[in-house]
C-alpha cells in the first residue's frame, strides 16, 4: 500500500484516478480547490478508510508525507481556463513548483498531467513526443498551453538538477462519465445538446479532427506510466489515435442518443487546432499500453451518464 496524493482529485480525471487507486488498496489523499472539481465526483469514496479529501489550492505549498504525487490540478476546458487566465498559469507553474518541492522534500515520485495542447496548432501529424509544437505565446489559449509547457520545463529541470523521479504524460482528448456538463468541450457539448434536442453547435465547417480516448483507457495509461521504471520519464503521449472529424462525432452522438437535433455552424475560435492525433508508439513500446474502448461504446456510456445528470438537475431532491 502506498500513500498517494492526487491534486485535482475531485475533477473529471482525478476522481476516476482516485477511484482506481482506492480500489487497489492505496491510501489516497485527494486535494482540490473545487474550482472545476465537484464533491459529487468523490462522495462515494468519503466513507472509505483509505481515502481522504482536502480543500487546498496548489498555488500554495502543501506539507504532507506521501510516496507518489499525481499532479492533475488545473482547469482543462477553454471556458474554465480562460475565465481567470492568470490563475490558470499560476496553477500550472506555481502548482508544479510546489508539487516538485514536496516531491524533493519527501523523496516521492511525481507525475505531471501535461496536455496535447503543448503541440499547439501542429504542423506535424500525428504528433510524436519529439515534436516541439507550434504555440501562440500571447493568445487567448496561451495561459493553458504555455503554462503546461513551462510545467514540463520545471519537471525536467528538477529531474536534472535534483534527481527527482518524474513522469510527464501528455493527455489527448479524453471523455467519459463525470465530465462537467458545461465545460465547453466538444463531447460534452454535443451530448448535452443532443439529449435536450437543441441545435448541435459546430465551429468552422466541421472538418477539423480530434481523437477521443475513453477515460478508463486514459487512467490505465496514467497508472502504468507512474509504475514504470524510473528511467522512463516521458513525455509520453496517452490518447486514442483513431481520428474523427467534428461532423463524424456529431452524427455518431445523434445516432446513439436518438436525438432530433439539427446542426448549426459558427466561426472557428482563435488558435483552435485543425488536427489533433497522438503518435502512441512510445506508449506501446515502453508501457505496453494502447486504448481498448472504441468511440461508440464509450459514447454510449457517457450519454447514459449525462442523461442521469440532466434528469437529476431537472428534478432536484426536495
Amino acid at each position: 500500500m502506498k500513500k498517494i496524493l492526487v491534486t485535482g482529485g475531485a475533477g473529471f480525471l482525478g476522481s476516476h484516478l482516485c477511484e482506481r487507486l482506492v480500489e487497489a488498496g492505496h491510501d489516497v489523499l485527494c486535494v482540490d480547490n473545487y474550482f472545476t472539481g465537484s464533491k459529487l465526483n468523490i462522495e462515494h469514496l468519503l466513507n472509505r478508510p483509505n481515502f481522504e479529501a482536502m480543500r487546498h489550492d496548489v498555488t500554495f505549498p502543501l506539507y504532507v508525507e506521501v510516496d507518489q504525487i499525481y499532479n492533475l490540478a488545473c482547469p482543462a476546458s477553454p471556458i474554465h481556463y480562460q475565465w481567470d487566465p492568470v490563475q490558470t498559469t499560476k496553477t500550472s507553474v506555481q502548482g508544479a513548483i510546489n508539487m516538485l518541492g514536496l516531491a524533493k522534500r519527501v523523496k516521492a515520485r511525481v507525475l505531471q498531467a501535461s496536455t496535447s495542447e503543448v503541440y499547439g496548432d501542429p504542423e506535424v501529424h500525428p504528433q510524436p513526443e519529439s515534436y516541439w509544437g507550434r504555440v501562440n505565446p500571447i493568445g487567448f489559449r496561451s495561459c493553458y498551453d504555455e503554462g503546461k509547457r513551462c510545467a514540463e520545463t520545471l519537471f525536467f529541470d528538477y529531474w536534472r538538477q535534483h534527481q527527482i523521479e518524474i513522469k510527464v504524460m501528455r493527455i489527448f482528448n479524453t471523455y467519459g462519465p463525470k465530465m462537467h456538463p458545461n465545460d465547453g468541450r466538444v463531447v460534452s457539448n454535443f451530448i448535452v445538446q443532443a439529449i435536450k434536442n437543441e441545435p448541435i453547435t459546430i465551429y468552422g465547417n466541421g472538418s477539423q479532427t480530434r481523437s477521443f480516448c475513453y477515460v478508463d483507457d486514459l487512467i490505465e495509461g496514467m497508472i502504468r506510466l507512474m509504475e514504470s521504471p524510473a528511467e522512463i520519464t516521458g513525455p509520453i503521449n496517452i490518447g486514442n489515435p483513431t481520428e474523427f472529424t467534428m461532423l463524424e462525432l456529431a452524427s455518431t452522438v445523434l445516432k446513439l442518443s436518438g436525438s432530433k437535433s439539427e446542426l448549426i455552424f459558427k466561426p472557428l475560435p482563435e488558435d483552435d487546432p485543425k488536427q489533433r492525433k497522438p503518435d502512441i508508439d512510445l506508449a506501446k513500446s515502453t508501457l505496453n499500453w494502447a486504448p481498448n474502448i472504441q468511440l461508440e461504446e464509450g459514447l454510449s456510456k457517457t450519454i447514459a451518464h449525462f442523461r442521469k445528470v440532466l434528469a437529476a438537475s431537472n428534478h432536484p431532491a426536495q
